[in-house]
């Protein structure tokens, strides 16, 4: 699966998909770093990848045609509770489910919103 990792993804996740065959795009240590969310979306939505953050704003994108959102949002954030969320998460859903899938993961719930296109 294509996705790309917003900057606040731990780097022991973007490991863990890539050594399971993932294509990730990750722009930390890169020109592209801190690059707006409306550029970072632009980019996402021609590399056609499911986009995993820890930012709610990329829900506004919801009702748009992509590959997947997937955003989480934990009340004590750490590195490997993030990690589990995104591991356990992604393997709820095959590639293709995830076009036009928004996902939010909690602590204990997870949200699931369909583009009305999908």
């Amino acid at each position: 699966m294509n996705i790309f990792v917003d900057e606040n993804i731990p780097s022991m996740t973007v490991s863990v998909l890539r050594n399971t065959g993932h294509d990730v795009r990750d722009i930390r240590g890169t020109p592209d770093e801190g690059m707006s969310d409306e550029k970072l979306w632009g980019m996402i939505q021609r590399e056609n990848r499911l986009l995993i953050t820890t930012d709610k704003g990329f829900s506004e994108y919801r009702n748009e045609s992509h590959n997947g959102i997937l955003i989480v949002r934990l009340r004590k954030p750490n590195q490997n509770r993030i990690h589990q969320r995104i591991m356990g998460t992604l393997s709820k859903f095959t590639e293709s489910e995830w076009k036009g899938l928004l996902v939010v993961v909690r602590d204990s719930i997870q949200s699931v919103w369909r583009t009305p296109s999908s």
